[in-house]
């Protein structure tokens, strides 16, 4: 297993890295667009579709996102977009979470197809708004979200007592939570640190497409629109929202008697299993960026 799993990530970063540092947008737009239509398939099978019908829900994705990038979203999309999204997850993820595993299939099959659409579409838009505004913005977006749950995982291995979620995620405490957030934390001030010091970042920078050099980070435009504790604040409503984004996810799968989204990544389960928690994150992170 761990070998799939290293070999798996390996062929992923193999393809992920030349595109995401490329110096147009679109191979890393091109690529993410495959993996977030697998993630579609698998939220078909998730909720119902079987067959063909799957890849319905896949084609319509792709033809959302590129609807999208024809009118120009993936460099500027409408900010009420990302509030919008902010909204849903806020409400719609607490509302879901709150009725538990049994409730999620009450609900129309067609209302939650119509959710996994706008939530993956949301998201894709987000990760290419992101990228449009520089190596060193998404990098940070990515890392919140993976420090969050290597400090969650941690944590909660070695102080979880208090269980967040024991019908939806039996492994999940408060405490790893709580770990989550304080490593998010300690890793937004270092990051603004090293925008500040090493990477030439002034204060009140906007950031442009290139290199990591000379562009701000996400904590870097929290820092500079909110200071210190507006951006605190906002790297553990991230942090707190990357659990929401798993939590559903798991929701999603327990509901349909599921392991895994999917078997598509070896090792890892599928698409949705490594992106579940930037789901969330990534529009609302924008969100914040516009204050």
């Amino acid at each position: 297993m761990l070998k799939q799993r290293v070999i798996t990530a390996l062929i992923l970063l193999a393809l992920l890295l030349p595109a995401l540092f490329a110096s147009s947008p679109w191979p890393f737009a091109a690529l993410t667009l495959l993996l977030v239509a697998a993630a579609g398939w698998e939220w078909a099978r998730l909720n119902g579709l079987v067959g063909p019908a799957t890849f319905v829900m896949g084609a319509v994705l792709v033809a959302a996102c590129a609807l999208a990038w024809w009118m120009g979203w993936t460099r500027q999309a409408p900010v009420a977009l990302w509030w919008l999204a902010m909204l849903a997850w806020v409400l719609g993820g607490s509302l879901a979470l709150s009725k538990g595993v049994g409730g999620w299939p009450q609900m129309a099959p067609a209302g939650r197809w119509v959710i996994g659409l706008l939530l993956l579409w949301t998201a894709w838009l987000a990760l290419t708004s992101a990228r449009d505004l520089g190596i060193n913005f998404i990098l940070s977006l990515f890392c919140v979200v993976w420090v969050a749950d290597v400090a969650a995982y941690f944590g909660g291995r070695s102080l979880g007592k208090r269980k967040l979620a024991p019908g939806i995620s039996p492994g999940k405490s408060w405490e790893g939570v709580w770990c989550g957030m304080a490593g998010a934390v300690v890793l937004g001030v270092a990051w603004v640190f090293v925008d500040r010091n090493w990477l030439g970042v002034v204060q009140g920078a906007t950031a442009a497409s290139g290199d990591a050099g000379g562009t701000p980070s996400w904590f870097s435009h929290m820092y500079t629109r909110l200071g210190w504790t507006g951006m605190v604040m906002s790297v553990v409503f991230l942090a707190a929202m990357s659990v929401v984004g798993d939590l559903v996810e798991s929701l999603v799968k327990r509901s349909a008697g599921a392991k895994d989204s999917s078997g598509l990544l070896p090792g890892h389960g599928g698409v949705l299993d490594r992106i579940d928690a930037l789901l969330p994150v990534l529009p609302l992170a924008l969100a914040l960026a516009a204050l």
